[in-house]
């Protein structure tokens, strides 16, 4: 899904594209007719410079590719643990995605955030000061509000990793894959399998309450019920008292609701399986419904998950995605690395199409939205996005397309 763009076809109005490169899902971007040349297939070293990418202290790193336009990369790469081995990856997968389009005209130019607040907002305004166009990052959700009066003011657009819709607002546009999007998925899915009745299993934590609320929104949206919402404090016990909580309404053999949303991780979901069959709560009779978390092939082998359903995009596209990045670093990517391969590929059309005055609201938050690795997806005027996601069907220990993702965004959103 993400192999080079082989032509670009100006046609007055249209151009064609080949699978990969980040297009417009409606159509193209506006305007892109107006210069948009063809690109030579090259190799991964073709027009790329690539420095450390390390900046201490706030400080802009050596740059990656030669463009004019520079592009801000706020990553916490100095930080301990899995967040600085995430930054790495992601910082690999901005690279990656600069090296497939050797003709942009942009230079991604890294700034260490340390992982905090203080850390981001030294790295914003030395970004800022250093002339980028668009910041591309940070990950956490405190390091994104650090940014933000630092990038706004100056007119710099931020596509942020964070999955906290708190952060977002209009110039801060989040990247990240939504649990309110995978909640009105799986709410929107049930409706068309006829489903009227829906309970849930949310954790009691601030997740469980962005879910909460994302239910009940869609339920609206989508003429169903909520008959019930359990929330579990974190351990086996807790869990065991909220499953015992939806027994009378979803266990039995003539249970009162038709679905029940289970949005949690492989660490967890064992346990609430478990617990689910002790209360007779069975997915032949209750359609399970996921979200993005259980996107994971542990999470496919748990036999009471069986015929449950989740939210996600096409496999296919985070497949070649992987082949490419072992092909070039190694080990595998965590799955958060196609966004920061998607930003890359997102500022190079921009660049592409607007130069230095291209980086606008206006031009991120097109209706029709784009397409990278993961599918479709549009950014919303107060920062949220939205993306076209499929249905998946866990069976017999893997997990099988039910319903394919949208091509396009339809006119009524």
């Amino acid at each position: 899904m993400f192999a080079l763009l082989n032509r670009a076809v100006a046609g007055g109005t249209r151009l064609k594209f080949r699978t990969g490169w980040l297009r417009n899902a409606g159509r193209v971007i506006k305007g892109a007719a107006l210069g948009l040349t063809a690109f030579a297939v090259a190799s991964c070293s073709t027009g790329l410079e690539t420095g450390p990418g390390l900046a201490p202290g706030g400080q802009a790193g050596n740059a990656i590719g030669t463009g004019s336009i520079k592009i801000g990369l706020l990553l916490p790469l100095t930080a301990t643990g899995n967040a600085g081995t995430t930054a790495k990856a992601l910082q690999n997968a901005a690279e990656l995605a600069l090296s497939e389009i050797p003709s942009a005209d942009i230079q991604l130019v890294p700034v260490d955030t340390r992982g905090t607040a203080e850390g981001a907002a030294a790295a914003a305004s030395a970004a800022v000061a250093s002339g980028v166009r668009m910041i591309i990052g940070p990950l956490f959700a405190a390091e994104v509000t650090a940014v933000a009066p630092i990038a706004k003011p100056a007119g710099v657009p931020v596509l942020a990793f964070s999955t906290d819709t708190n952060v977002a607002s209009q110039g801060v546009y989040l990247l990240s894959f939504l649990p309110q999007t995978d909640v009105n998925r799986m709410v929107g899915y049930a409706k068309q399998q006829g489903k009227r009745a829906v309970a849930a299993l949310l954790p009691q934590n601030a997740y469980g309450s962005v879910v909460e609320a994302a239910l009940q929104q869609a339920v609206a949206r989508h003429s169903l019920r909520v008959v019930t919402i359990a929330r579990y404090q974190s351990g086996a016990a807790g869990i065991k008292q909220a499953v015992a909580q939806l027994g009378p309404v979803a266990g039995g053999a003539a249970p009162q609701v038709d679905a029940l949303l289970i949005p949690e991780g492989p660490a967890v979901l064992p346990t609430i399986t478990a617990e689910l069959a002790n209360a007779r709560i069975d997915p032949r009779r209750v359609q399970f419904l996921g979200s993005g978390l259980w996107n994971d092939s542990s999470v496919w082998r748990l036999a009471g998950l069986n015929t449950g359903v989740f939210p996600g995009p096409d496999p296919a596209g985070w497949q070649a995605f992987v082949g490419k990045y072992k092909g070039r670093y190694g080990g595998e990517p965590p799955r958060t690395a196609t966004l920061s391969y998607d930003a890359v590929t997102l500022a190079a059309a921009l660049a592409r199409i607007g130069g230095q005055q291209g980086f606008t609201d206006r031009a991120l938050t097109d209706p029709n939205g784009f397409s990278g690795v993961d599918g479709i997806f549009r950014f919303l005027s107060n920062g949220t996005n939205q993306r076209g996601l499929a249905v998946l069907e866990v069976t017999n220990g893997t997990a099988r397309i039910k319903e394919p993702a949208p091509t396009a965004f339809g006119a009524g959103g």
